[in-house]
Formats: C-alpha cells, sequence, structure tokens
C-alpha cells in the first residue's frame, strides 16, 4: 500500500499530484521548484538562491518520513539552461558527501513550471 506524504515545510502542490509517496522502505518525490512554502512565492532571483531552495524543500518532504540526503538513491535535475549546470551542481553537493552521493542525471529542457531555472527530484530508500 503507498501512503501520501505531504510536509507542511515543503510547497503545497500546485496540481493534481502529491509532494512524495512512499511505498515500503521507498519515497519517490514530485520535482521541487523554488517556491518558499511559508509565503508560496517564487525565489528565483539568481541560480544559486534558486538552487538551494528546491534543495530545502526537498529536503523538508525527507524529514517528513525520517529521511535524510543519505538516503537518497537516484536524483533528477530538470535545468533550463546547461550554461548554469556549474552554479547549480556546487550547491546541489554541498548536500552529499562525494563518497555516497547518489546517482543522478541532468537534463537541460525547454521550460518548466512557472518558468523556473531548475527542478529536481529523488528516489530514496530507508
Amino acid at each position: 500500500m503507498k501512503k501520501i506524504i505531504n510536509s507542511p515545510n515543503a510547497p503545497a502542490p500546485i496540481g493534481a499530484y502529491n509532494q512524495a509517496v512512499l511505498k515500503g522502505n521507498m519515497l519517490y518525490t514530485s520535482g521541487q521548484i523554488a517556491i518558499n512554502p511559508k509565503t508560496g512565492n517564487l525565489e528565483i532571483d539568481d541560480i544559486t538562491s534558486e538552487t538551494k531552495r528546491v534543495m530545502e524543500n526537498l529536503k523538508a518532504v525527507l524529514s517528513e518520513v525520517n529521511m535524510t540526503f543519505e538516503n537518497v538513491l537516484k536524483a533528477s535535475i530538470f535545468i533550463s539552461d546547461m550554461k548554469k549546470f556549474k552554479e547549480v551542481n556546487a550547491v546541489y553537493a554541498t548536500y552529499f558527501s562525494e563518497e555516497s552521493a547518489p546517482a543522478r542525471e541532468t537534463v537541460e529542457v525547454a521550460n518548466l513550471p512557472k518558468f523556473v531555472n531548475v527542478e529536481i527530484s529523488m528516489i530514496a530508500s530507508l
């Protein structure tokens, strides 16, 4: 049986989906964008702060089921401009140790929800 996960410390879904689904010991997060959960406003002034907000939103979802970034097995990064990869990667890397970093792909896309610059989703396991 799947369990729907929604954290009050991450932005509410803006469509017909939930923040995450827990099935057994596996957590599948929806993509997070840089919406501040307290204000509902986008934080897209620069790619560094935007990526940090995305990662903090994911951290909130993970913590809702007592997980951390150490539990993450796979991450998917969608970015609107691959020229910004270096900055996104620099922020992303601060949330993981090199020895236990998850598998990952980074894909440049034409557009993202609300025309943000980066969206990240994750799969984690207890």
